[in-house]
Protein backbone atom coordinates (compact mmCIF):
# COMPACT_ATOMS: atom_id res chain seq x y z
CA UNK A 1 0.00 0.00 0.00
CA UNK A 2 2.78 2.67 0.67
CA UNK A 3 5.72 0.65 -0.87
CA UNK A 4 8.23 3.49 -2.16
CA UNK A 5 6.15 6.04 -0.72
CA UNK A 6 8.77 9.12 0.34
CA UNK A 7 7.25 10.65 3.57
CA UNK A 8 8.48 12.76 5.99
CA UNK A 9 7.01 12.43 9.39
CA UNK A 10 7.62 15.34 12.18
CA UNK A 11 8.06 14.86 16.13
CA UNK A 12 8.36 11.09 15.30
CA UNK A 13 11.58 10.82 17.78
CA UNK A 14 9.23 9.28 20.37
CA UNK A 15 5.49 8.51 21.24
CA UNK A 16 2.71 8.54 18.59
CA UNK A 17 4.84 9.84 15.55
CA UNK A 18 7.51 6.80 16.53
CA UNK A 19 4.17 4.41 15.82
CA UNK A 20 3.58 6.20 12.74
CA UNK A 21 7.35 5.99 11.49
CA UNK A 22 7.58 2.40 12.41
CA UNK A 23 4.43 1.62 10.66
CA UNK A 24 5.00 3.49 7.56
CA UNK A 25 8.48 1.66 6.91
CA UNK A 26 7.13 -1.91 8.07
CA UNK A 27 4.89 -1.25 5.47
CA UNK A 28 7.75 -0.67 2.49
CA UNK A 29 7.75 3.68 3.32
CA UNK A 30 11.23 5.27 2.78
CA UNK A 31 10.94 8.16 5.48
CA UNK A 32 12.63 10.72 7.05
CA UNK A 33 11.88 11.23 10.52
CA UNK A 34 12.22 15.25 11.71
CA UNK A 35 11.98 15.97 15.18
CA UNK A 36 14.02 18.41 17.27
CA UNK A 37 15.30 15.61 19.56
CA UNK A 38 18.84 14.41 17.75
CA UNK A 39 19.86 12.09 19.89
CA UNK A 40 16.76 10.04 19.80
CA UNK A 41 15.68 10.33 16.31
CA UNK A 42 19.17 9.45 15.21
CA UNK A 43 19.33 6.26 16.97
CA UNK A 44 15.98 5.78 15.73
CA UNK A 45 16.75 5.68 12.41
CA UNK A 46 20.23 3.69 12.47
CA UNK A 47 18.31 1.17 14.59
CA UNK A 48 15.51 0.89 11.69
CA UNK A 49 18.44 1.01 9.13
CA UNK A 50 19.95 -2.21 10.97
CA UNK A 51 16.72 -3.91 10.87
CA UNK A 52 16.63 -3.27 6.61
CA UNK A 53 14.28 -0.27 6.36
CA UNK A 54 14.60 3.08 5.04
CA UNK A 55 14.76 5.42 7.41
CA UNK A 56 17.08 8.72 7.57
CA UNK A 57 17.03 11.97 10.97
CA UNK A 58 16.52 15.29 9.85
CA UNK A 59 16.68 17.80 12.83
CA UNK A 60 13.97 20.25 12.77
CA UNK A 61 12.88 23.23 14.93
CA UNK A 62 9.21 23.83 14.37
CA UNK A 63 9.45 27.01 15.59
CA UNK A 64 12.27 28.08 13.20
CA UNK A 65 11.24 28.63 10.35
CA UNK A 66 14.78 28.45 8.67
CA UNK A 67 15.25 25.16 10.42
CA UNK A 68 11.99 23.91 8.49
CA UNK A 69 13.41 25.35 4.97
CA UNK A 70 16.46 23.03 5.61
CA UNK A 71 14.90 20.29 6.89
CA UNK A 72 12.54 20.06 4.04
CA UNK A 73 15.40 20.16 1.42
CA UNK A 74 17.79 17.56 3.12
CA UNK A 75 14.86 15.60 3.30
CA UNK A 76 13.95 15.71 -0.34
CA UNK A 77 17.76 15.33 -1.45
CA UNK A 78 17.47 12.52 0.64
CA UNK A 79 14.46 11.03 -0.72
CA UNK A 80 14.56 11.99 -3.97
CA UNK A 81 11.76 13.69 -3.50
CA UNK A 82 8.06 13.68 -1.71
CA UNK A 83 5.36 11.77 -1.80
CA UNK A 84 3.69 12.53 1.88
CA UNK A 85 4.45 14.65 5.05
CA UNK A 86 2.44 13.65 8.48
CA UNK A 87 2.46 17.34 10.44
CA UNK A 88 2.68 15.69 13.70
CA UNK A 89 5.58 17.64 15.97
CA UNK A 90 3.79 19.72 18.52
CA UNK A 91 3.94 20.76 21.87
CA UNK A 92 1.83 19.04 24.17
CA UNK A 93 3.66 17.82 27.16
CA UNK A 94 3.27 19.91 30.30
CA UNK A 95 1.15 22.77 29.32
CA UNK A 96 -1.93 21.32 30.92
CA UNK A 97 -3.76 21.99 34.05
CA UNK A 98 -4.09 26.19 33.57
CA UNK A 99 -6.90 27.92 33.67
CA UNK A 100 -7.18 30.71 30.92
CA UNK A 101 -7.08 33.33 32.98
CA UNK A 102 -3.78 31.81 34.16
CA UNK A 103 -2.12 30.85 30.59
CA UNK A 104 1.75 32.75 30.29
CA UNK A 105 1.48 34.59 27.33
CA UNK A 106 4.99 33.56 26.20
CA UNK A 107 4.00 29.70 26.50
CA UNK A 108 1.06 30.61 24.41
CA UNK A 109 2.93 31.88 21.65
CA UNK A 110 5.26 28.83 21.49
CA UNK A 111 2.76 26.74 21.94
CA UNK A 112 0.81 28.54 18.59
CA UNK A 113 4.73 28.77 16.87
CA UNK A 114 5.38 25.60 17.12
CA UNK A 115 1.59 23.68 17.05
CA UNK A 116 0.20 25.95 13.60
CA UNK A 117 2.99 27.98 12.31
CA UNK A 118 5.40 24.87 12.60
CA UNK A 119 2.47 23.21 10.32
CA UNK A 120 2.18 26.13 7.96
CA UNK A 121 5.77 26.14 7.18
CA UNK A 122 6.40 22.25 6.82
CA UNK A 123 3.55 22.43 4.83
CA UNK A 124 4.47 25.45 2.33
CA UNK A 125 8.20 24.59 2.47
CA UNK A 126 7.19 21.14 1.20
CA UNK A 127 4.54 21.91 -1.42
CA UNK A 128 6.38 22.36 -4.15
CA UNK A 129 7.62 18.81 -4.26
CA UNK A 130 4.60 17.17 -2.92
CA UNK A 131 3.31 18.99 -5.86
CA UNK A 132 5.64 17.40 -8.28
CA UNK A 133 4.96 14.12 -7.02
CA UNK A 134 1.42 14.01 -8.90
CA UNK A 135 -0.49 12.18 -5.94
CA UNK A 136 0.65 13.29 -2.95
CA UNK A 137 -0.89 13.43 0.59
CA UNK A 138 -0.43 15.67 4.00
CA UNK A 139 -2.18 14.38 6.84
CA UNK A 140 -2.13 17.11 9.75
CA UNK A 141 -2.68 16.54 13.33
CA UNK A 142 -5.44 17.87 14.77
CA UNK A 143 -6.98 16.64 18.21
CA UNK A 144 -10.20 15.35 19.86
CA UNK A 145 -9.77 18.14 22.40
CA UNK A 146 -10.95 20.82 19.69
CA UNK A 147 -13.98 19.12 18.84
CA UNK A 148 -15.57 18.74 22.57
CA UNK A 149 -13.67 21.81 24.36
CA UNK A 150 -11.14 20.38 26.81
CA UNK A 151 -10.90 22.64 29.54
CA UNK A 152 -7.66 24.22 31.10
CA UNK A 153 -5.85 23.49 28.16
CA UNK A 154 -7.18 26.59 25.85
CA UNK A 155 -3.56 27.36 23.81
CA UNK A 156 -3.40 23.61 22.93
CA UNK A 157 -7.28 23.34 21.84
CA UNK A 158 -7.05 26.39 20.04
CA UNK A 159 -3.89 25.45 18.35
CA UNK A 160 -5.55 21.97 17.11
CA UNK A 161 -8.58 23.69 16.14
CA UNK A 162 -6.49 25.84 13.88
CA UNK A 163 -5.09 22.48 12.15
CA UNK A 164 -8.84 21.66 11.73
CA UNK A 165 -9.46 25.14 9.62
CA UNK A 166 -5.66 25.20 8.36
CA UNK A 167 -6.76 21.51 6.39
CA UNK A 168 -9.74 22.54 4.79
CA UNK A 169 -7.68 25.82 3.08
CA UNK A 170 -4.81 23.84 2.20
CA UNK A 171 -7.03 21.40 0.25
CA UNK A 172 -8.57 23.53 -2.08
CA UNK A 173 -5.53 25.40 -2.58
CA UNK A 174 -3.07 22.48 -3.12
CA UNK A 175 -6.35 19.93 -5.25
CA UNK A 176 -5.42 21.28 -8.37
CA UNK A 177 -2.05 19.48 -8.53
CA UNK A 178 -3.83 16.45 -7.25
CA UNK A 179 -2.70 16.73 -3.20
CA UNK A 180 -5.06 15.84 -0.73
CA UNK A 181 -4.88 17.56 2.90
CA UNK A 182 -6.39 15.50 5.33
CA UNK A 183 -6.55 15.93 9.27
CA UNK A 184 -7.23 13.26 12.57
CA UNK A 185 -8.13 13.87 15.60
CA UNK A 186 -6.90 11.12 17.88
CA UNK A 187 -8.31 11.16 21.25
CA UNK A 188 -6.42 10.45 24.83
CA UNK A 189 -3.19 8.25 23.54
CA UNK A 190 -1.30 6.18 25.88
CA UNK A 191 2.00 7.66 24.86
CA UNK A 192 4.56 9.63 26.05
CA UNK A 193 3.04 12.53 25.55
CA UNK A 194 0.09 12.42 27.65
CA UNK A 195 1.71 10.36 30.74
CA UNK A 196 1.16 14.00 32.60
CA UNK A 197 -2.50 13.77 32.05
CA UNK A 198 -3.96 13.21 35.52
CA UNK A 199 -5.83 9.92 35.79
CA UNK A 200 -9.23 11.47 36.23
CA UNK A 201 -8.89 13.08 32.52
CA UNK A 202 -7.76 9.14 31.79
CA UNK A 203 -11.08 7.53 33.30
CA UNK A 204 -13.18 10.62 31.52
CA UNK A 205 -12.21 9.63 28.48
CA UNK A 206 -12.39 5.43 29.49
CA UNK A 207 -15.89 5.71 30.74
CA UNK A 208 -17.22 8.29 27.63
CA UNK A 209 -15.96 6.35 24.98
CA UNK A 210 -18.37 4.18 22.94
CA UNK A 211 -15.80 1.04 22.88
CA UNK A 212 -14.80 1.67 26.88
CA UNK A 213 -11.06 0.87 27.13
CA UNK A 214 -7.56 3.08 26.99
CA UNK A 215 -6.56 4.11 23.13
CA UNK A 216 -3.13 2.95 21.91
CA UNK A 217 -1.10 4.35 19.43
CA UNK A 218 -1.98 1.37 17.06
CA UNK A 219 -5.96 2.58 16.99
CA UNK A 220 -4.33 5.55 14.69
CA UNK A 221 -1.73 4.41 12.42
CA UNK A 222 -3.90 2.67 10.21
CA UNK A 223 -5.91 5.68 9.63
CA UNK A 224 -2.98 7.57 9.13
CA UNK A 225 -1.10 4.54 6.50
CA UNK A 226 -4.80 4.91 4.51
CA UNK A 227 -4.93 8.61 3.58
CA UNK A 228 -1.19 8.13 2.90
CA UNK A 229 -2.17 5.78 0.14
CA UNK A 230 -3.41 5.70 -2.82
CA UNK A 231 -6.77 4.16 -2.05
CA UNK A 232 -7.08 7.69 -0.49
CA UNK A 233 -6.85 9.67 -3.54
CA UNK A 234 -10.07 11.25 -3.77
CA UNK A 235 -10.65 12.21 -0.11
CA UNK A 236 -9.44 15.54 0.98
CA UNK A 237 -9.94 18.61 3.24
CA UNK A 238 -11.29 15.79 6.10
CA UNK A 239 -10.90 15.60 9.86
CA UNK A 240 -11.44 12.04 11.09
CA UNK A 241 -11.79 11.77 15.07
CA UNK A 242 -10.03 8.62 15.93
CA UNK A 243 -11.08 8.22 19.47
CA UNK A 244 -13.50 5.41 20.44
CA UNK A 245 -16.69 7.53 19.92
CA UNK A 246 -15.63 9.75 22.53
CA UNK A 247 -16.34 12.46 20.34
CA UNK A 248 -18.53 11.53 17.13
CA UNK A 249 -19.56 13.18 14.08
Amino acid sequence: MLKGKRVIVTGSARGLGLAFAMSLVEKGAHIVIADILEDEGSALANSLQKSGYNAHFVKVDLANPKSIEKCVLQSVEILGGLDGLVNNGAIATGIGGVSMEDIDIDVWDKVMNVNVRGTWLMTRAASPFLRQSGNAKVVNMASDTALWGAPKLLHYVSSKGAIIAMTKSMARELGNDNVCVNAIAPGLTLVEATEYVPEERHQQYRDGRAISRAQLPEDVVGVVNFLLSDSASFITGQLLPINGGFVMN
